[in-house]
């Protein structure tokens, strides 16, 4: 068994894989500058969770979200034909910088694949998909280590209720809770139905991630098919692109673009 098939087996044990390298020094630093140049424009409190699908802005992004290596384990665990969904950087700034109030260091499991900063009203329904798996990458900017709020997940358990964002704590099982560390350039992948987490950055350093869904082309929104059901016409992934292969089944409201 080779390597990448060895990956496509423990992805479907565990549903995560992580510590894996994609970019190299230069690709790194490159992408740590860019983001900075951000911060700069745009402050701290801004790119801490507002910075979502700029792949579509910004050439250096979307060289991301098409990273070859990238594309390869994304390829391998969900099959040839890929669309990009959604991305968004998730940037945790240490609590002592941003004056957090104590209370936001409670450690709660919870499961925030759905999680904005602000909820559409139908945000629950958004990521109800059927016909396939959402892969969530997250390529790291910067060491995403315990002590600043590395990603935890509990492996093989999916919330099965799309609904639930905070999940009763009584149902969850945090001793099973495993840390995904990861080194700055390279990244981990989850079903984004995992039961999965990060606790406050507790350190002096910034954590930087950049999260990128990917869908099996195969995979359809329940909520593009209920509006189009109800004969409403609305783009809800207005920054889907292709990254791999060939969408022959157009669930979308509108034709994927390859990027």
């Amino acid at each position: 068994m080779n390597k990448m098939a060895e990956l496509t087996v423990l992805y479907e044990k565990q549903g995560y894989l992580t510590s894996i390298p994609i970019l190299s020094s230069k690709e790194l630093q490159q992408a740590r500058d860019a983001f900075t140049k951000l911060e700069r424009k745009f402050g701290e409190h801004y790119t801490s969770y507002n910075l979502h699908n700029v792949h579509m802005e910004y050439d250096w992004v979307r060289a991301l979200t098409k990273h070859p290596k990238v594309l390869e384990v994304i390829t391998t665990v969900l099959g040839p034909d890929i669309l990009l969904l959604d991305s968004q950087f998730i940037c945790k700034y240490p609590v002592s910088k941003l004056g957090l109030p104590h209370s936001q260091n409670n450690k709660n499991m919870i499961l925030y694949s759905q999680r904005r900063d602000k909820f559409e009203p139908d945000q629950k329904m958004y990521w109800a998909f059927d016909g396939g798996p959402i892969g969530s990458v997250w390529p790291a900017l910067d060491d995403s280590l315990e002590d600043n709020s590395a990603l935890q997940v509990i492996p093989g358990i999916k919330a099965m209720q799309i609904e639930f964002y905070n999940i009763p704590e009584e149902l969850v099982q945090k001793e099973k809770a495993v840390l995904c560390p990861l080194l700055a350039g390279q990244m981990s992948i989850h079903d984004r139905l995992l039961v999965h987490t990060s606790d406050p950055n507790m350190s002096d350093r910034r954590h930087c991630s950049f999260v990128i869904c990917y869908v099996p082309t195969a995979a359809f929104s329940i909520q593009v098919r209920i509006l189009a059901f109800l004969s409403i016409s609305r783009n809800c992934f207005p920054a889907i692109v292709l990254v791999s292969g060939d969408d022959k089944y157009n669930h979308f409201s509108i034709k994927s673009p390859k990027m």
